[in-house]
């Protein structure tokens, strides 16, 4: 049976093990939190090194993109990213140009939904950015939240160009922060806070990270559509008490629980048999489609 283990920084509350039988392979998926503690994820990832298939990084990017595909390391991750030595890690970020760029027109031909001039609330594009195009490519009227979300201060950007911009601008600095300083960690990821509520409004759709979804949710949301990942049970039951008409995610639901992308991405790797960098975007889409991982859709209201 193959292991597959996604070792979060984020609040161990929200672990998840399943087992389960993917295209004839038996698999152990696993979320294991560490409380925004990195020097415990550092040591579960020593401890567990060279006894699991593949392990995903939750809870932190390794990566973000800019434009034309540009990386920028997100220097906070390097250590638990280099505290693997045997097994393969993976951020996400393969499948964030791919899977989750997928998901926006998955939305407008299977769900039915006309994207052109929908107000869009994206809480991260650099975090983001395939969907980022997708949406700007499907004649979406954006609002993208990074300013907002991760430094807290209420500005918001309205374009793809601006984005760029602002990412070819800031990445070199924000890269080198604390990253708990940018996104929540630990217990931090339970607290909702009450602010900036009128972008929420403003919003056809609500889209991106779930934990910078939640970090300020509104009390309602009557009649919006969340597109997101990393649910649990207790997430959707409170997007259900606040109206929410529909959630897609962009990773399949396993037992109850839409895993991150960082874990969807360490099952197609083990699956595969292939080193993570020698998987191309183009290859990603194909495994996507062979290994049949598909988006979740749930109308809740």
């Amino acid at each position: 049976m193959k292991r597959i283990v996604s070792v979060s920084i984020g609040a161990s509350s929200r672990n998840h093990r399943v087992t389960m039988n993917i295209c004839g392979q038996d698999f152990i998926i696993e979320r294991i939190g560490t409380d925004g503690n990195i020097g415990k994820a550092i040591s579960l990832i020593k401890e567990l090194d060279g006894k699991v298939d593949v392990f995903g990084m939750g809870g932190i990017d390794l990566y973000l993109y800019g434009r034309n595909g540009r990386k920028y390391i997100i220097r906070a991750a390097l250590p638990i990213a280099r505290a693997a030595i045997k097994t393969p890690i993976v951020d996400g970020s393969g499948l964030k140009n791919t899977l989750e760029r997928n998901v926006i027109n998955f939305i407008s031909q299977q769900c039915n939904i006309y994207l052109n001039q929908k107000k869009v609330l994206l809480v991260s594009g650099m975090d983001r950015f395939g969907m980022a195009e997708a949406f700007t490519d499907m004649g979406c009227s954006m609002i993208f939240g990074d300013i907002i979300f991760a430094l807290g201060l209420p500005i918001p950007i309205h374009s793809l160009k601006n984005l760029h911009r602002l990412a070819a601008v800031l990445m070199p600095v924000i890269s080198r922060m604390p990253f708990e300083f940018l996104y929540p960690t630990g217990k931090k990821q339970e607290e909702v806070m009450s602010r900036y509520s009128r972008y929420y409004h403003m919003a056809d759709i609500i889209a991106g990270d779930f934990l910078y979804i939640k970090r300020y949710l509104p009390d309602d949301l009557n009649g919006k559509i969340i597109v997101t990942n990393t649910v649990t049970l207790q997430d959707v039951q409170l997007l259900k008490e606040r109206g929410v008409k529909l959630l897609v995610t962009s990773t399949p639901e396993f037992n109850g629980r839409s895993f991150g992308t960082n874990v969807i991405e360490a099952l197609i790797v083990s699956l595969s048999g292939k080193r993570p960098e020698d998987i191309t975007p183009d290859m990603y889409t194909d495994m996507i489609r062979e290994f049949g991982i598909k988006h979740r859709v749930e109308y809740l209201n």
